[in-house]
């Protein structure tokens, strides 16, 4: 069986990546990072909700990314008055012209695609947000008893609106624990913004080719899977992700005071497939300390829900994963006695 660390493989997933972000910059001006950590979740099967004002590109970037990726794209945009089977499909009696007979038919809604654009999520009620919970866990949808596949790969990309507040349906904490990144979009610089208003303005368009196939995509993910990771930076992942509970009892005691709910055990695994995805995609054959700690702040984001004390405070979320970052020390573990802490982190 071919292994991660094969280096014909990694340089495959090294040049896929690359491929589709230098697509990707034929339409977005800057935004590395947003980039990279949707890259991130596309190779290690994740879902992705964006988080940012508008006018920063939300939607184009997700829209771009399925064409660079030459997968079946739908958008959906969430409404107040939306229901349910606008998204899943609904059954319909049709009659049959041939015996006059009558029965139902599955009309499959815009969830059957490989790649969802959920725009404006939080605009539509709760009711309708949890018609995708099944599809983004199980990929599939059940509509009368019966179960309908959706094809893979598949992913829902959601978006938001931080600053609107009026009208809209904040996402229920087990609907965001779906997503393994909160991914936040940030204004542009100088720079980057006059390139962006230079593009716009001129008139001239930008076509998009697929620079990676369905079926290599697939591959590359396996790929991502089979990267090692030794036990005691899955143990660090976990350490940062019961921390953010407050009830560990070495917890330090500013965790206490300000979270009211933490993250559950599968933000250690996105940890741990984030890091693993950042490791593959940088041609390194294992995954090293650094790359937990630069996936910690997506993951985490929105797992962690503050009491009011934080709140009145003005400390978020990231300053709380900021601060759990400068607290734990990874060297105090019992890897560090057969020395195997050393190797991992290159010393």
């Amino acid at each position: 069986m071919e292994t991660a660390s094969d280096p014909a493989l990694l340089q495959q997933l090294g040049a896929a990546y690359r491929r589709i972000k230098d697509e990707l910059g034929k339409a977005i001006v800057g935004q590395d990072e947003v980039k990279d950590q949707l890259l991130i979740a596309l190779f290690a099967r994740g879902h992705c909700i964006v988080t940012g004002v508008p006018g920063l590109a939300k939607t184009l970037l997700i829209s771009s990314l399925s064409k660079a990726i030459g997968l079946s794209f739908n958008r959906i945009q969430f409404t107040p008055d939306m229901m349910p089977a606008d998204i899943t499909g609904t059954e319909v009696l049709q009659q049959n012209v041939s015996t006059g007979q009558r029965d139902l038919v599955f009309i499959r809604g815009p969830i059957f695609a490989n790649v969802i654009l959920a725009d404006e999520i939080n605009r539509t009620p709760p009711k309708t947000q949890a018609a995708l919970l099944e599809s983004m866990q199980e990929a599939q949808v059940t509509i009368g008893g019966k179960r309908y596949e959706l094809q893979k790969p598949f992913f829902v990309f959601a978006t938001q609106n931080p600053i609107e507040q009026e009208g809209t349906y904040p996402l229920p904490e087990a609907q965001l624990d779906r997503f393994m990144f909160n991914v936040k979009i940030g204004y542009p610089t100088e720079e980057e913004e006059l390139e962006i208003v230079r593009r716009t303005t001129a008139g001239a368009t930008v076509s998009l080719q697929p620079v990676v196939s369905q079926q290599e995509l697939l591959s590359l993910q396996e790929l991502v899977r089979r990267v090692p990771v030794s036990d005691h930076l899955i143990k660090y992942a976990m350490k940062l992700a019961r921390w953010t509970r407050g009830t560990e009892k070495d917890a330090p005691g500013f965790l206490k005071e300000t979270v009211a709910w933490g993250a559950g055990p599968r933000a250690t695994q996105y940890l741990v497939l984030g890091a693993k995805a950042r490791a593959a995609l940088q041609g390194r054959p294992g995954v090293e300390l650094e790359d937990i700690r630069w996936v910690a702040k997506p993951v985490l984001r929105h797992r962690v829900l503050l009491n009011f004390a934080a709140e009145a405070e003005g400390i978020t979320s990231d300053d709380l994963v900021d601060r759990i970052l400068d607290s734990v020390d990874p060297t105090k573990s019992e890897a560090l006695a057969d020395g195997r802490l050393p190797k991992v982190l290159g010393s």
